[in-house]
């Protein structure tokens, strides 16, 4: 089966090349602040808004800061906030969405209805509301997303276990004693893992974004610490004097958010039983 998986997978060119930035991107997280011989913070002020050159690859910032480097410690940063954020709402999104569908009742009712207040709230307001109020930083923009994405995994999975729980091996499983738990957690997650994972893969894409956005607006990433965003919003007030400022962390996010969509997009035509 999972031969069968790797060949399908490999014939969508967009979903490897999707595969294959992300390893990169993951390499440069990881190994990249490693190799930086700039600390990203170190300023300058004799070369401020240097554009690119051999001796800063990116060009510099408004205090003279180098580019490239505040690039690669971003990399960390806005895949950290990416996967942990998306690992928040995976896992309350997936437990409430096996609760409500396995138990119904109630349950199914209280935990619906709060999903559909969530979702009536456009998220974008939701996350500056919150972040209003609180201190922003790395790890409250963690929170925030992964505490405000799990509405739409929840449904989701909802959907699969009502699926799920009627069929024969389910039914088998009741007659046989096995316990709630175990027939959730043992017989019937297994088999909505699927769906959850394209949906978290894409999710990753969309949480960089979203901590790209907030980060724009002040409210994400504060500095010293580097990310795209904060990136991008200092090259708001030097468009028309430093291209780059504007270039580099626009066409970063742009080619993480396309390689998690490619992959994910890949994965659902992999795991999608109807092909």
């Amino acid at each position: 089966m999972l031969r069968l998986y790797a060949s399908r997978f490999q014939h969508n060119r967009l979903a490897v090349s999707g595969l294959v930035v992300l390893i990169l991107l993951s390499g440069i997280a990881v190994i990249g602040p490693w190799c930086i011989h700039l600390p990203p913070a170190t300023q300058n002020l004799l070369e401020r808004l240097q554009p690119p050159s051999f001796q800063h690859w990116m060009g510099t910032d408004d205090l003279g800061r180098d580019v490239f480097s505040r690039m690669v410690y971003g990399t960390r940063v806005s895949l950290s906030v990416g996967f942990i954020a998306v690992g928040v709402a995976v896992t309350i999104g997936t437990f409430l969405g096996l609760v409500a569908g396995f138990f119904g009742g109630w349950w199914d009712t209280a935990i619906m209805r709060s999903v559909d207040v969530m979702l009536s709230i456009p998220t974008i307001f939701l996350l500056l509301t919150v972040l209003a109020f609180l201190n922003p930083n790395i790890y409250n923009v963690m929170a925030v997303i992964g505490l405000t994405a799990w509405p739409g995994l929840a449904r989701l999975v909802r959907g699969e276990c009502l699926s799920v729980r009627e069929r024969d091996y389910i039914l088998a499983a009741r007659v046989a004693g096995l316990s709630n738990g175990r027939i959730l957690f043992v017989h019937i997650l297994p088999n909505v893992a699927a769906p959850i994972l394209v949906s978290a893969t894409l999710g990753v894409g969309g949480a960089v974004l979203t901590e790209s956005a907030l980060s724009f607006l002040g409210l994400g990433v504060q500095p010293p610490m580097a990310s795209w965003g904060n990136i991008l919003s200092i090259g708001r007030d030097y468009l028309h004097l430093a291209w780059w400022l504007t270039l580099f962390p626009s066409l970063a996010i742009l080619i993480t958010v396309m390689a998690f969509n490619f992959l994910g997009e890949g994965l659902r035509d992999v795991l999608d039983p109807r092909l």
